[in-house]
């Protein structure tokens, strides 16, 4: 199994769940740099991965999906100053501990997760996706594996289609219709997740509910009738909102497979880094566990 973390969650999960105290030499905060060693070194103990990955975030403002829609993500505040230095920080302990590590500064995660995916996915070699974010489900293949660590939660393509309501290839045309207030992606003015469903589960999916709009009135649910001009005057609106909400996979990201494959931390670095963070006997314990021979 090809494993791979979204890394950028369980950094931010670490930043707001911990407490300030756990700090640097130089008496700076650390406690994402702590909290994400502490999820890494946790999760490499449990499974003894043989391929893993790390993509990382680092395209909140200069992603080409800002190129299509300035709007894209202006809701979000960018990272404080005591977690914008803690950022590298997290990637240095990912490639003292041996694993591949990606980031663009103009694709983000999701897309170089995506890229990975589909490049070095096999029969004899799913993908696991270790985050908490639902949109990430539209990767998920028959025998993968979309993972919330932290809350534990493990989904197939029939676990995803029923969190989403929608099989998982179709979850970005789902998104296309009701938008994604996280990301700030519109969507259609009066479609929630509820209506969109429903259109889903009659229509294949965006091109198919547009090529045969006319139907839309004949539905049975609520406010079907009344449907179909809001989707006619906010028909560009729904397409780029799918576009937006759509992972790219084609990213050069890694052509070896062998980049992938886990063969152990540096001890030099995992030694470096902790002494740095003061990390602690037991991280420091599970980390030379983990070091090459």
């Amino acid at each position: 199994m090809l494993y791979l973390v979204d890394a950028s969650v369980y950094i931010f999960r670490a930043y707001y769940s911990l407490p300030d105290t756990f700090t640097d030499k130089d008496g700076h905060p650390a406690q994402a740099v702590y909290g994400f060693a502490r999820f890494l070194l946790d999760f490499m103990r449990r499974k003894e991965p043989e391929y893993l990955a790390c993509a990382f975030d680092e395209s909140l403002t200069t992603s080409f999906r800002n190129e299509l829609f300035p709007d894209y993500k202006a809701n979000r505040e960018l990272p404080p100053e005591e977690l914008e230095r803690q950022l590298k920080a997290c990637r240095d302990v990912a490639e003292a501990l041996g694993i591949a590590s990606f980031s663009s500064d103009r694709y983000e995660a999701d897309d170089l997760i995506g890229s990975l995916a589909l490049q070095h996915r096999s029969p004899e070699r799913p993908i696991c996706i270790l985050t908490r974010d639902k949109d990430l489900g539209q990767l998920i293949e028959p025998n993968d594996t979309w993972w919330d660590y932290a809350g534990d939660v493990r989904l197939d393509t029939a676990g995803v289609a029923e969190k989403m309501g929608v099989l998982p290839a179709v979850i970005p045309d789902l998104l296309g219709l009701m938008g994604d207030s996280v990301d700030n992606i519109p969507g259609v003015r009066g479609v929630g997740q509820k209506t969109a469903v429903a259109l889903l589960r009659h229509f294949k999916d965006l091109d198919d509910l547009y090529a045969r709009l006319e139907d839309v009135g004949k539905l049975k649910f609520r406010g079907a009738r009344s449907l179909a001009p809001k989707l006619e005057a906010e028909k560009d609106k729904a397409y780029l909102s799918r576009e937006l909400a759509t992972i790219k996979c084609d990213i050069p990201v890694c052509e070896s497979l062998e980049v992938l494959r886990w063969q152990g931390a540096d001890r030099e670095r995992i030694e470096n880094l902790f002494e740095r963070f003061s990390f602690g006997p037991r991280l420091k314990r599970d980390a030379e566990k983990l070091v090459a021979n």
